[in-house]
């Protein structure tokens, strides 16, 4: 094959997005003789969407010294602008602060009418959001943008609306700051965009949306960002990412076997991945892994998350509370909660918190978590946070005896995780609303609402929350082994089910010390020494 068949075959290639083959075919051409800038730039765009960072970056540089070598320096600044910016992507910070100087001085050199002054802005954008300085970040993605606009430049007006809604959102002006993403989106989905800015407005706009709790548009614009990645069979970077937001997305809307298949599919991609990533996936295993009670392989794999630098909370402190041991699982979530003040994952650690702490029937300490979540959800019109809210109150309602205010706020959990089809939430809204209807002597509905749940449980296959509905739906029986009364009954069940004296109190709102009493009666009826010898019992007699 000749010089000439190898540069058209790479031309073609790209031109349909094989990059791959792109990249091998202008590489030949390459290697026979060398490539002219705008091939160059073909064979470096290609070598970025294979994840060839090294072939990257060397003709990256190839390409920026044959632009200079002929007078294009705006085409120069842009290549030195992506040099620069991939370069701090992977931590080498001194090179890329070089390239972005050396784009800078072109700019200068080109004078001020020119697009790429506009791209500029972005990387103290980028450092002004790093900082928390939203109102400085939105000012420089502001003047950004305008300039896109003058020139009508679709890459520079995706990216600088994406930095634009990122520092509003960063200011609590959360209608504002999602009108720059959409805009952001309509730009990418309109088909002008390059594919490398296509990939970081998919990926930043996503993050925002799951960040801010938006499911609705994080799920439209995850399955717009799987159909982009799908047509291009040969690109690895954006994948890792779009597959774990994919992975929270269908572990809310209870197919975790798919969840769980996303995830591990990020571990094997085929490129150097970021550790955060790895460990972020690590995570969303250990979640799964805890929902269906399968308690080791969730212990090693929050464990290995957080080898990854991905921090394992609040999962891992509701592992612990499902193993039982209350103190670990408060005093992590009290640790992170205090490290964790006023970011977008504290609404799901309070969550976790009011769990925690009525398993461990600290009222107050689940209160307060309850109208601090309460707080967070107000005014901002999120149908998740509204039902964690709503979920969370009822919770406390319940414990602190006011049956029938957490039955109100419970129904309005339900609706609204309905609304975001979560049906694992749902069925633990349900569930509690069951307790709350036996509370106020409605025993029909308290059967209705747990026969719902326990049904959501068991297609889910959510085996510990399956276990602790199912002892509550236990008919009452006359004849009680060992003559146990109903209520000694109820407590040897959820004794079998592994839970402690403090568990066992909060699922069946009583003091530890009652159960403690109840406990010490089982044993002396059934002439039992241990919890152990209890619920081998339970089994023997089909109790559980």
């Amino acid at each position: 094959m000749g010089i000439g068949d190898a540069l058209e075959r790479g031309r073609d290639a790209y031109a349909r997005q094989a990059w791959s083959q792109a990249f091998d075919q202008l590489s030949a051409a390459d290697d026979d003789s060398a490539l002219d800038p705008d091939d160059l730039e073909r064979l470096g765009l290609a070598a970025a969407l294979i994840g060839d960072d090294d072939a990257t970056t060397a003709v990256g540089v190839r390409t920026y010294d044959a632009f200079v070598g002929n007078g294009e320096l705006t085409r120069a600044a842009r290549c030195a602008f992506w040099l620069g910016m991939r370069l701090l992507e992977r931590g080498e910070m001194a090179q890329g602060g070089g390239w972005l100087a050396r784009a800078q001085r072109l700019v200068e050199e080109i004078g001020p009418d020119c697009v790429e002054r506009g791209f500029l802005l972005a990387p103290a954008g980028i450092q002004s959001l790093t900082r928390g300085d939203g109102a400085t970040a939105a000012a420089l993605f502001e003047q950004a943008a305008q300039i896109a606009d003058r020139y009508r430049e679709p890459d520079l007006m995706a990216l600088s609306r994406l930095g634009w809604g990122q520092a509003l959102l960063q200011l609590g002006r959360i209608t504002e700051g999602v009108s720059q993403l959409d805009e952001a989106m309509l730009a990418v989905t309109a088909g002008g965009v390059s594919p490398v800015p296509t990939g970081i407005v998919y990926c930043g706009v996503i993050s925002e949306c799951m960040r801010i709790f938006d499911l609705r548009r994080a799920q439209e614009w995850t399955s717009a960002l799987s159909r982009w990645c799908e047509a291009q069979p040969d690109l690895v970077p954006f994948r890792g990412q779009c597959l774990l937001h994919r992975a929270e997305i269908m572990q809310l809307h209870g197919a975790w076997p798919d969840a769980m298949a996303a995830a591990k599919r990020v571990r094997i991609l085929p490129r150097r991945q970021n550790q955060w990533l790895v460990g972020w996936a690590w995570y969303q295993q250990a979640e799964v892994h805890r929902l269906r009670g399968e308690l080791a392989e969730a212990e090693t794999a929050y464990h290995r998350a957080n080898q990854s630098g991905h921090e394992p909370q609040p999962g891992l402190a509701l592992l612990r509370l499902a193993q039982g041991k209350l103190d670990a699982a408060s005093a992590a979530i009290r640790r992170v909660l205090a490290e964790v003040p006023g970011q977008s994952r504290r609404p799901r650690l309070l969550s976790a918190d009011v769990e925690i702490s009525l398993a461990a029937a600290d009222v107050k300490a689940a209160r307060a978590a309850a109208d601090e979540l309460e707080e967070f959800a107000a005014g901002r019109d999120v149908p998740v946070l509204d039902a964690m809210s709503a979920h969370a109150t009822g919770s406390v309602l319940l414990s602190e005896g006011d049956a029938r205010g957490a039955l109100a706020s419970l129904r309005r959990a339900w609706k609204s995780w309905q609304e975001v089809e979560a049906p694992y939430e749902g069925a633990k809204a349900r569930a509690l609303m069951g307790r709350a209807c036996r509370q106020l002597g409605d025993e029909d509905g308290a059967q209705l609402e747990l026969d719902a749940a326990r049904w959501v449980f068991q297609q889910l296959e959510a085996a510990p929350d399956l276990a602790g509905v199912e002892a509550l739906l236990r008919p009452t029986i006359d004849a009680a082994p060992g003559g146990l009364t109903t209520r000694e009954l109820q407590v040897l069940r959820l004794v079998a089910t592994g839970r402690t004296n403090r568990a066992i109190a909060a699922d069946l709102f009583l003091s530890e010390k009652t159960v403690a009493r109840h406990v010490s009666n089982i044993f002396t009826k059934l002439g039992l020494a241990s919890r152990a010898a209890a619920t081998a019992y339970a089994y023997e007699h089909d109790v559980v």
